[in-house]
């Protein structure tokens, strides 16, 4: 583990965990991952990278500004915060 430290921090990359054993520190990246992978990455195949990233900007998209959620009051997660 002190290797991939001292490697993450040669390359001025900072560890996202911030407590050691902690499952929910990953909790909500966790949910959002099985959710891309549920709704865009099993739906379809990928001509290209190119055609995969283009799905996965338009995916990010749609999941921040046209997914609406009840526990936002029925609003996108930016509607809710603005």
């Amino acid at each position: 583990m002190k290797g991939y430290q001292k490697s993450l921090e040669q390359h001025n990359i900072k560890q996202s965990m911030s407590r050691k054993g902690n499952c929910l520190d990953n909790a909500v990246m966790e949910n959002f991952f099985g959710l891309l992978k549920s709704e865009l990455l099993y739906l379809q195949e990928f001509e290209s990278m190119k055609h995969f990233e283009q799905e996965l900007d338009d995916y990010i998209y749609y999941y921040n500004h046209k997914r609406m959620r009840v526990k936002l009051k029925d609003l996108s997660p930016v509607e809710y915060r603005t």
